[in-house]
């Protein structure tokens, strides 16, 4: 009963107003807003997907959630990041739940119409967390061949390539270094 009286003799703009809404970030249904602050502001979380198993998808969890501001107004702005704590506590919330299953069963129908949507629901502690398997880069991968880009700049230049601008590369042996 104290509380009530207590939140009573706070100012409206002073309380957090608890919204949860869709807030896009490059496409519909990738962006949710949660005011979770007094003056509207909150968290931007961040929606994406995971369709690295044929036939479905499913939500790839991001605990990193921008911080948004001027969340009760019409024009909010998300910057920075937020504390994952945060994100963990807005999940307490039911009302966010909901909104994050909408938002990702239907960011999934935009990206993979023919997949079956999997709920996977987000994390609700840093113990739950689990960072998604990515491929490693291998060095081929990460270095371009430099008489390639000599070659490519020559070209650009208008300069006659010589004979050790058309030599290949050596190739690696098959079996090994």
């Amino acid at each position: 009963m104290l509380a009530l009286l207590l939140t009573g003799c706070v100012p409206a703009a002073q309380r957090p107003s608890g919204w949860v809404y869709p807030l896009p970030r490059h496409q519909p249904d990738d962006g949710l807003a949660v005011v979770t602050r007094p003056g509207g502001e909150g968290l931007h979380i961040w929606i994406e997907t995971d369709t690295s198993r044929p036939g479905t998808c499913r939500p790839r969890w991001i605990p990193d959630a921008a911080r948004l501001r001027g969340g009760n107004g019409p024009r909010p702005t998300s910057f920075g990041l937020a504390p994952r704590q945060e994100f963990f506590q807005a999940q307490e919330r039911g009302r966010v739940r909901v909104a994050l299953r909408r938002q990702a069963e239907g960011l999934c129908r935009q990206r993979a119409p023919r997949s079956v949507f999997v709920w996977d629901p987000p994390p609700r502690s840093t113990a739950d967390y689990r960072p998604p398997d990515l491929p490693l880069l291998e060095e081929p991968d990460l270095l371009s061949d430099p008489r390639a880009i000599r070659r490519a700049e020559k070209r650009l230049l208008g300069l006659p390539l010589t004979p050790e601008d058309l030599e290949e590369p050596p190739q690696p042996h098959p079996g090994g270094t």
